[in-house]
């Protein structure tokens, strides 16, 4: 049950929802929107997005002796319009590994932070379709007494997930939430 009082938070696991539309509708996803979309007339404590920093220079724009910005890279713009949406950054760097494998997981982070946080919420939304969320979803529930909403791309949700939820939210419900062409 949703109502205008409730203190919600929002915990956004981007590498899961970016990758999702890109794969499932060659598009992006329009941040700002998804957290109103979210919120919906409560009352927004924190957003935060879980971000995986592959680029050393992130942070660091190239600029002239007058101070002026004359580069940022892709990555650098992407996390400066999360951050624009309202969200605060978590950012981890892009683990390589010796024989090429990476490891880019922020899953405990989100979950520490989720649970920490929980004590001044009523309502937690992970933004995810990732089944490994599913002992937070019940621990955030039954052991904390909080309301769980799952959000995520419906077609690349684990069932487990939409199951835990208190509400699950099918975003290919509502198109605002992607910019660029939908298939």
């Amino acid at each position: 049950m949703r109502h205008k009082n409730q203190r919600v938070g929002i915990f956004v696991d981007v590498q899961n929802l970016y990758h999702s539309a890109k794969h499932l509708y060659q598009a992006r996803v329009n941040f700002s929107q998804l957290i109103k979309f979210l919120v919906d007339g409560r009352q927004l404590i924190r957003a935060i997005a879980y971000v995986v920093k592959s680029d050393p220079l992130i942070g660091e724009a190239f600029r002239l002796k007058d101070k002026r910005v004359i580069s940022k890279s892709p990555e650098a713009s992407f996390f400066e319009a999360l951050e624009k949406s309202g969200m605060d950054l978590r950012v981890k760097d892009l683990q390589i590994f010796p024989g090429g494998v990476k490891k880019a997981d922020w899953d405990v982070g989100l979950a520490v932070d989720a649970i920490r946080m929980a004590s001044f919420l009523d309502v937690v939304i992970l933004v995810t379709g990732d089944g490994d969320f599913v002992p937070l979803v019940d621990y955030l529930k039954w052991g904390l007494g909080r309301q769980v909403e799952v959000a995520s791309f419906g077609r690349s949700t684990s069932a487990k997930l939409k199951e835990a939820a208190d509400l699950y939210i099918d975003l290919d419900d509502n198109p605002k939430i992607l910019l660029g062409k939908r298939e």
